[in-house]
């Protein structure tokens, strides 16, 4: 399930960005803190195994086995994977702009399909563009803060 910090996120400033991080319900944290504590207990355990009861033999024996494995794990780059994730955001971002709703390409495609230079069709171009205005209102209403503090109730739509 998707949980939405809309309203917070709109007025969230620079130095309390931390506190919307802290959120517990749909956060990263929730989402890898059993990972991180699984992480953190297996690398403890394996340092002080190494430290305290490997004899010398032993630590050469598992300094070789991590050289190995660093070896396949540079198979992978780290760079590629951050700029495959970089793009996704990117991409995600740029998606959500370029869907927002513009009147202008509305405006231009009904001012060519609704003809007429008499007042009736002036007046349905008219009507038509104040719909549009009107849902763009409503639509921008439940996203914004601003937006809703300037407009909170139906009355002041009107």
């Amino acid at each position: 399930m998707t949980v939405t910090y809309s309203s917070k996120v709109a007025n969230a400033t620079f130095f309390g960005f931390h506190r919307l991080l802290l959120r517990w319900k749909g956060s990263i944290y929730k989402l890898l803190y059993r990972e991180f504590i699984v992480f953190a207990t297996l690398y403890t355990a394996i340092s002080v195994l190494y430290r305290f009861f490997l004899t010398g033999s032993q630590k050469r024996f598992f300094e070789k086995l991590s050289i190995y494995c660093d070896k396949y794990a540079e198979q992978i780059p780290v760079t590629f994977v951050l700029g495959f994730y970089v793009t996704l955001v990117v991409n995600r971002w740029w998606n959500q702009f370029v869907n927002l709703p513009w009147p202008d390409r509305l405006m231009i495609l009904i001012s060519s399909c609704v003809q007429g230079r008499d007042e009736y069709g002036r007046l349905l171009r008219r009507t038509l563009m104040r719909y549009v205005n009107l849902t763009s209102l409503l639509i921008f209403r439940s996203v914004s803060t601003a937006v809703y503090k300037r407009f909170p109730t139906m009355d002041h739509v009107v």
